[in-house]
């Protein structure tokens, strides 16, 4: 896996700030256009963005694994990301928020696409692969759907955690 790390006073960079999470969510807006999606799948589409190897048939993940038990942990504080990322973002017409009966829900703004085109990285082309690897992947899924395959997710999870237990020798 390639490494997206810059070396800067002996630390990687995290990429987990609102501005990288604010640039995620317009990689996957744009990869969705003309879908837009709610806050929730927004920030369930962000996880899986970086992690898409835990997927069966993804590409390599963008970030590093995170050990299983801290899966949980990580989505809490990625709503906070997101939400400010997604706001940020907003703020450059790179996302729009549209308000309807069933609540707010994003678009990739007026601006995105010229954004992306003058936006060049390794970290930038595989995001923007792996986005449009997960739209076409989970995109056009109902929100029923959307929701049995999350649990799905997370039912690995906690079985992954289970077996890394046992083998600790800690009781099931």
């Amino acid at each position: 896996m390639e490494e997206f790390v810059a070396h800067g006073r002996g630390r990687p960079a995290t990429f987990n700030g609102p501005l990288e999470a604010g640039v995620r969510a317009v990689a996957i807006l744009m990869a969705a256009h003309p879908l837009s999606f709610d806050l929730q799948r927004l920030i369930a589409f962000d996880h899986l963005l970086v992690h898409t190897g835990e997927l069966i048939g993804g590409p390599a993940s963008l970030h590093p694994p995170a050990p299983m038990n801290m899966h949980t942990a990580e989505l809490l504080v990625r709503r906070g990301l997101v939400e400010r990322g997604l706001l940020l973002m907003m703020t450059r017409d790179l996302v729009r928020r549209e308000a309807g009966e069933a609540g707010f829900r994003y678009r990739a703004g007026e601006n995105a696409a010229p954004f992306f085109s003058i936006v060049a990285s390794n970290y930038v082309a595989a995001l923007r692969d792996r986005a449009g690897w997960l739209v076409d992947l989970l995109g056009s899924y109902t929100d029923l759907e959307f929701r049995a395959f999350m649990r799905g997710y997370f039912d690995h999870w906690i079985e992954e955690f289970q077996v890394a237990e046992q083998s600790r020798g800690a009781e099931a």
